[in-house]
C-alpha cells in the first residue's frame, strides 16, 4: 500500500449480524458511522504482564489514548484471524508470533461508531519494537496495576478498548 494514507483503506462494510454489505474507505467509514469490524488482541509476556501502549496524536480516533490491547480495523476481504496476527505483528513491531487465540466477539457502540469487535489473546516472548507511527509509548504491566489504573481513571483510556476490557475480565471470570 505504501502511499495510501489510513483514510483511504477500502474496509468491509457489515450490518448487524456481521455480515458484509460492501465497502467504502476507511474515512468514509468513520464519517458516515457504517458498521465494520475490529480485532483486539490482548498480548502478554512470559511474566503475564500485559502490553500496555498509548496512542500517537496523530491517530484517526482516540489520539493519545491508552490501550491494553493492539489491533485494529479489518481491510476489505481480510478475515478476523488474519488481521488479529498482523495487527499484533505490526503494532509489537515483531515477526513469528504465534497465532493469537480467539476468545470472543461483540458489537462496540460508543464514543467514536461502532464496530464488531473481536477479542483475541497472545503470549508474546520476542522483544518488541512497536511502530513509532501508532505507539508513543509502552510498557508490560502486572495484570494488578492493570486494574488499578483502569479503576482509578488516572489515565484516558480508548473507550473500545476499556469496553473489551471489561468484557474480557468478566469472560475470564466465567
Amino acid at each position: 500500500m505504501g502511499s495510501v494514507s489510513a483514510a483511504d483503506e477500502v474496509l468491509d462494510v457489515v450490518d448487524r449480524d456481521d455480515r458484509v454489505t460492501g465497502q467504502a474507505p476507511r474515512g468514509e467509514v468513520y464519517a458516515r458511522g457504517l458498521l465494520h469490524r475490529c480485532v483486539f488482541v490482548q498480548a502478554r509476556d512470559a511474566r503475564g504482564r500485559v502490553f500496555v501502549h498509548r496512542r500517537t496524536a496523530s491517530k484517526l480516533v482516540f489520539p493519545g489514548h491508552y490501550d491494553m490491547f493492539v489491533g485494529g480495523v479489518l481491510g476489505a476481504g481480510e478475515d478476523y484471524a488474519g488481521a488479529a496476527l498482523r495487527e499484533a505483528e505490526e503494532e509489537l513491531g515483531v515477526s513469528g508470533l504465534e497465532q493469537p487465540a480467539p476468545l470472543f466477539k461483540f458489537l462496540y457502540e460508543g464514543p467514536g461508531g461502532a464496530w464488531w469487535s473481536y477479542v483475541h489473546e497472545v503470549r508474546c516472548d520476542l522483544p518488541v519494537a512497536p511502530q513509532a507511527s501508532e505507539v508513543d509509548w509502552h510498557t508490560w504491566l502486572p495484570q494488578e496495576e492493570l486494574e488499578r489504573r483502569v479503576a482509578d481513571g488516572s489515565w484516558a483510556w480508548v473507550p473500545d478498548g476499556l469496553e473489551a476490557y471489561r468484557r474480557l475480565t468478566a469472560y475470564r471470570a466465567g
